[in-house]
Protein backbone atom coordinates (compact mmCIF):
# COMPACT_ATOMS: atom_id res chain seq x y z
CA UNK A 1 0.00 0.00 0.00
CA UNK A 2 1.29 3.44 -0.92
CA UNK A 3 1.16 6.38 1.47
CA UNK A 4 -2.04 8.34 0.78
CA UNK A 5 -0.13 11.64 0.80
CA UNK A 6 0.63 13.18 -2.58
CA UNK A 7 2.27 16.42 -3.72
CA UNK A 8 0.98 16.22 -7.30
CA UNK A 9 -2.00 14.89 -9.25
CA UNK A 10 -1.08 11.24 -8.84
CA UNK A 11 -3.16 9.15 -6.44
CA UNK A 12 -1.94 6.56 -3.95
CA UNK A 13 -2.63 3.06 -5.27
CA UNK A 14 -3.79 0.84 -2.41
CA UNK A 15 -4.27 -2.34 -4.46
CA UNK A 16 -4.10 -3.44 -8.07
CA UNK A 17 -4.39 -6.64 -10.04
CA UNK A 18 -5.55 -7.46 -13.57
CA UNK A 19 -9.26 -6.86 -12.81
CA UNK A 20 -9.52 -4.03 -10.29
CA UNK A 21 -7.67 -1.12 -8.74
CA UNK A 22 -8.21 0.70 -5.43
CA UNK A 23 -6.93 4.22 -4.83
CA UNK A 24 -7.06 6.82 -2.08
CA UNK A 25 -9.50 9.55 -3.06
CA UNK A 26 -8.51 12.93 -1.60
CA UNK A 27 -11.13 15.13 0.04
CA UNK A 28 -12.52 17.67 -2.42
CA UNK A 29 -12.03 15.56 -5.57
CA UNK A 30 -15.02 14.44 -7.63
CA UNK A 31 -15.13 10.80 -8.72
CA UNK A 32 -16.47 11.70 -12.17
CA UNK A 33 -18.06 14.59 -14.03
CA UNK A 34 -21.78 15.18 -13.71
CA UNK A 35 -24.42 17.43 -15.23
CA UNK A 36 -24.33 19.48 -12.04
CA UNK A 37 -20.56 19.89 -11.84
CA UNK A 38 -18.46 19.77 -15.00
CA UNK A 39 -15.13 19.91 -13.13
CA UNK A 40 -12.43 18.60 -15.46
CA UNK A 41 -10.20 17.43 -12.60
CA UNK A 42 -11.88 14.19 -11.56
CA UNK A 43 -10.62 10.96 -10.06
CA UNK A 44 -11.47 8.80 -13.07
CA UNK A 45 -9.30 10.90 -15.36
CA UNK A 46 -6.41 10.99 -12.89
CA UNK A 47 -6.38 7.21 -12.54
CA UNK A 48 -6.64 6.76 -16.30
CA UNK A 49 -3.67 9.09 -16.79
CA UNK A 50 -1.65 7.18 -14.17
CA UNK A 51 -2.34 3.91 -16.00
CA UNK A 52 -1.12 5.28 -19.30
CA UNK A 53 -4.58 5.81 -20.76
CA UNK A 54 -6.06 2.47 -19.62
CA UNK A 55 -9.81 2.91 -19.26
CA UNK A 56 -11.23 2.48 -15.74
CA UNK A 57 -14.84 1.87 -14.73
CA UNK A 58 -16.59 3.33 -11.66
CA UNK A 59 -18.55 0.92 -9.46
CA UNK A 60 -19.44 3.13 -6.46
CA UNK A 61 -19.05 6.69 -5.24
CA UNK A 62 -17.67 8.70 -2.39
CA UNK A 63 -19.02 12.20 -1.82
CA UNK A 64 -16.74 14.94 -3.08
CA UNK A 65 -15.97 15.98 0.51
CA UNK A 66 -15.17 12.42 1.69
CA UNK A 67 -11.68 10.93 1.44
CA UNK A 68 -10.56 7.33 1.43
CA UNK A 69 -10.68 3.96 -0.33
CA UNK A 70 -12.34 3.88 -3.74
CA UNK A 71 -12.35 0.81 -6.00
CA UNK A 72 -12.62 0.78 -9.81
CA UNK A 73 -13.00 -1.98 -12.35
CA UNK A 74 -10.32 -2.41 -15.00
CA UNK A 75 -12.70 -4.01 -17.51
CA UNK A 76 -16.48 -3.80 -18.08
CA UNK A 77 -17.22 -7.27 -16.71
CA UNK A 78 -15.24 -6.65 -13.51
CA UNK A 79 -17.05 -3.36 -13.03
CA UNK A 80 -20.44 -5.04 -13.53
CA UNK A 81 -19.68 -7.72 -10.92
CA UNK A 82 -18.41 -5.17 -8.38
CA UNK A 83 -21.32 -2.78 -8.98
CA UNK A 84 -23.78 -5.64 -8.39
CA UNK A 85 -22.07 -6.43 -5.08
CA UNK A 86 -22.53 -2.80 -4.00
CA UNK A 87 -26.19 -2.76 -5.06
CA UNK A 88 -26.84 -6.01 -3.22
CA UNK A 89 -25.02 -4.76 -0.10
CA UNK A 90 -22.42 -7.53 -0.18
CA UNK A 91 -19.66 -5.04 0.57
CA UNK A 92 -18.12 -4.41 3.99
CA UNK A 93 -17.44 -0.73 4.71
CA UNK A 94 -15.63 1.05 7.53
CA UNK A 95 -15.13 4.78 7.97
CA UNK A 96 -13.61 7.04 10.58
CA UNK A 97 -15.14 10.37 11.55
CA UNK A 98 -14.72 13.12 14.13
CA UNK A 99 -18.08 14.14 15.59
CA UNK A 100 -19.38 16.71 18.05
CA UNK A 101 -19.82 15.57 21.65
CA UNK A 102 -18.92 12.39 23.48
CA UNK A 103 -20.31 9.11 22.20
CA UNK A 104 -20.04 6.90 25.27
CA UNK A 105 -20.26 3.35 23.87
CA UNK A 106 -20.80 1.33 20.68
CA UNK A 107 -24.28 1.27 19.23
CA UNK A 108 -26.50 1.27 16.15
CA UNK A 109 -28.55 3.90 14.37
CA UNK A 110 -31.56 2.33 12.66
CA UNK A 111 -33.31 5.26 11.01
CA UNK A 112 -34.93 5.18 7.55
CA UNK A 113 -33.82 7.90 5.15
CA UNK A 114 -35.58 9.50 2.21
CA UNK A 115 -33.96 9.93 -1.18
CA UNK A 116 -31.63 12.81 -1.99
CA UNK A 117 -28.95 14.62 -0.02
CA UNK A 118 -31.44 15.97 2.51
CA UNK A 119 -34.04 13.25 2.20
CA UNK A 120 -36.80 15.41 0.77
CA UNK A 121 -37.91 13.03 -1.98
CA UNK A 122 -39.39 9.55 -2.03
CA UNK A 123 -40.54 7.21 0.68
CA UNK A 124 -37.95 6.63 3.43
CA UNK A 125 -35.83 3.53 2.89
CA UNK A 126 -34.22 1.37 5.61
CA UNK A 127 -30.85 2.72 6.72
CA UNK A 128 -28.60 1.26 9.42
CA UNK A 129 -25.23 2.47 10.72
CA UNK A 130 -23.14 0.84 13.46
CA UNK A 131 -20.67 2.97 15.40
CA UNK A 132 -17.74 2.35 17.75
CA UNK A 133 -15.99 5.14 19.71
CA UNK A 134 -12.20 5.14 19.26
CA UNK A 135 -11.07 8.23 21.19
CA UNK A 136 -12.45 11.23 23.09
CA UNK A 137 -11.23 14.73 23.78
CA UNK A 138 -12.36 17.76 25.77
CA UNK A 139 -10.83 21.06 24.71
CA UNK A 140 -10.71 24.15 26.98
CA UNK A 141 -12.33 26.22 24.26
CA UNK A 142 -15.84 27.70 24.63
CA UNK A 143 -18.26 26.73 21.87
CA UNK A 144 -21.92 27.71 21.55
CA UNK A 145 -23.32 27.75 25.10
CA UNK A 146 -20.65 25.44 26.54
CA UNK A 147 -17.42 26.34 28.37
CA UNK A 148 -15.51 23.46 26.76
CA UNK A 149 -15.70 21.55 23.49
CA UNK A 150 -16.08 17.77 23.42
CA UNK A 151 -15.44 15.48 20.44
CA UNK A 152 -15.27 11.77 19.63
CA UNK A 153 -13.43 9.91 16.90
CA UNK A 154 -15.69 7.11 15.70
CA UNK A 155 -15.53 4.09 13.49
CA UNK A 156 -18.69 4.01 11.39
CA UNK A 157 -19.95 0.86 9.66
CA UNK A 158 -22.85 1.54 7.28
CA UNK A 159 -24.95 -1.57 6.74
CA UNK A 160 -26.91 0.11 3.93
CA UNK A 161 -25.92 2.60 1.25
CA UNK A 162 -28.23 5.60 1.28
CA UNK A 163 -27.03 8.95 -0.04
CA UNK A 164 -25.14 10.91 2.65
CA UNK A 165 -26.19 8.17 5.09
CA UNK A 166 -23.38 8.70 7.59
CA UNK A 167 -23.70 12.47 7.59
CA UNK A 168 -27.49 12.37 7.96
CA UNK A 169 -27.46 9.63 10.59
CA UNK A 170 -24.90 11.46 12.72
CA UNK A 171 -26.93 14.65 12.53
CA UNK A 172 -30.06 12.75 13.63
CA UNK A 173 -27.98 11.23 16.46
CA UNK A 174 -27.07 14.79 17.62
CA UNK A 175 -23.39 14.09 16.90
CA UNK A 176 -22.82 15.74 13.51
CA UNK A 177 -19.56 15.16 11.66
CA UNK A 178 -17.10 18.04 11.94
CA UNK A 179 -16.66 19.93 8.69
CA UNK A 180 -20.07 18.96 7.33
CA UNK A 181 -21.47 22.17 5.86
CA UNK A 182 -24.80 20.57 4.88
CA UNK A 183 -25.77 18.52 7.95
CA UNK A 184 -23.25 19.75 10.51
CA UNK A 185 -22.84 22.34 13.26
CA UNK A 186 -21.46 25.71 12.22
CA UNK A 187 -19.97 26.67 15.59
CA UNK A 188 -17.96 23.46 15.91
CA UNK A 189 -16.90 23.63 12.27
CA UNK A 190 -15.54 27.13 12.92
CA UNK A 191 -13.66 25.93 16.02
CA UNK A 192 -11.82 23.28 14.00
CA UNK A 193 -11.16 25.75 11.21
CA UNK A 194 -9.80 28.48 13.51
CA UNK A 195 -7.79 26.28 15.92
CA UNK A 196 -6.65 23.40 13.67
CA UNK A 197 -6.86 24.83 10.15
CA UNK A 198 -9.43 22.17 9.26
CA UNK A 199 -11.30 23.19 6.12
CA UNK A 200 -12.62 19.77 5.18
CA UNK A 201 -15.08 17.08 6.16
CA UNK A 202 -13.64 14.91 8.94
CA UNK A 203 -14.77 11.67 7.33
CA UNK A 204 -12.61 9.03 5.63
CA UNK A 205 -13.38 5.60 4.18
CA UNK A 206 -10.72 3.36 5.74
CA UNK A 207 -11.79 -0.10 4.55
CA UNK A 208 -13.73 -1.87 1.82
CA UNK A 209 -14.21 -5.63 1.71
CA UNK A 210 -15.24 -6.75 -1.78
CA UNK A 211 -15.70 -10.05 -3.65
CA UNK A 212 -13.06 -10.36 -6.36
CA UNK A 213 -14.72 -10.17 -9.79
CA UNK A 214 -12.59 -13.06 -11.04
CA UNK A 215 -12.92 -15.85 -8.48
CA UNK A 216 -15.12 -14.36 -5.75
CA UNK A 217 -12.43 -14.41 -3.07
CA UNK A 218 -12.67 -11.71 -0.43
CA UNK A 219 -10.38 -8.74 -1.03
CA UNK A 220 -9.83 -6.41 1.92
CA UNK A 221 -8.78 -2.89 0.90
CA UNK A 222 -7.53 -0.70 3.73
CA UNK A 223 -5.86 2.65 4.34
CA UNK A 224 -4.89 5.05 7.07
CA UNK A 225 -6.27 8.61 6.88
CA UNK A 226 -4.13 10.97 4.83
CA UNK A 227 -1.39 13.02 6.51
CA UNK A 228 -3.47 16.20 6.70
CA UNK A 229 -6.35 14.48 8.46
CA UNK A 230 -4.01 12.61 10.82
CA UNK A 231 -2.39 15.90 11.80
CA UNK A 232 -5.77 17.44 12.67
CA UNK A 233 -6.71 14.34 14.69
CA UNK A 234 -3.46 14.58 16.67
CA UNK A 235 -3.84 18.31 17.32
CA UNK A 236 -7.38 17.75 18.60
CA UNK A 237 -6.20 15.04 21.01
CA UNK A 238 -8.05 12.23 19.23
CA UNK A 239 -5.14 10.02 18.18
CA UNK A 240 -5.61 7.25 20.77
CA UNK A 241 -4.79 3.73 19.57
CA UNK A 242 -8.08 2.15 18.33
CA UNK A 243 -6.93 -1.26 19.66
CA UNK A 244 -6.93 0.17 23.16
CA UNK A 245 -10.21 2.03 22.91
CA UNK A 246 -13.07 0.94 25.09
CA UNK A 247 -15.75 2.74 27.00
CA UNK A 248 -14.63 6.13 28.25
CA UNK A 249 -13.61 6.31 31.94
Amino acid sequence: MENPTRDDRSLAVLYRDERLIAVYKPAGLLVHRSNIDRDRDVLLQRVRDQLGGHWVYPVHRLDRATAGVLVLGLDPDAASVLAAAFREQRIGKRYQAVVRGWVEAPGRIDRPLGAGRRGEGGAPQPAVTDYIPLAWTELPIPVSRYDTARYTRLELQPQTGRQHQLRRHMKAFSHPIIGDTTHGDGANNRLFREHFGARRLMLVATELTVPHPGDGRTVRLTTEPDAELQAIIRQAGLAADPAQAGERD
